[in-house]
């Protein structure tokens, strides 16, 4: 764990061979920097609160 909010390092491999976009079904690749999951198709950024990815459209961030 990185800081008191116990939040992970890195998001599990094992998880991201699981999940994929819900606009695309696409691949999502991890941003460690943002503490996002990316999907490159359908241009979002997905957030991870408390170790949990928000799945969700209308809470992702559109990506540039």
């Amino acid at each position: 764990m990185s800081d008191a909010f116990n939040t992970p390092v890195s998001v599990d491999p094992r998880l991201l061979e699981v999940l994929v976009c819900p606009v695309t079904r696409g691949r999502l690749t991890y941003d460690r920097e943002r503490h996002e999951l990316v999907s490159a198709g359908a241009r979002l950024a997905f957030p991870i609160r408390d170790g949990v990815p928000i799945m969700l459209v209308e809470d992702a961030r559109p990506l540039d």
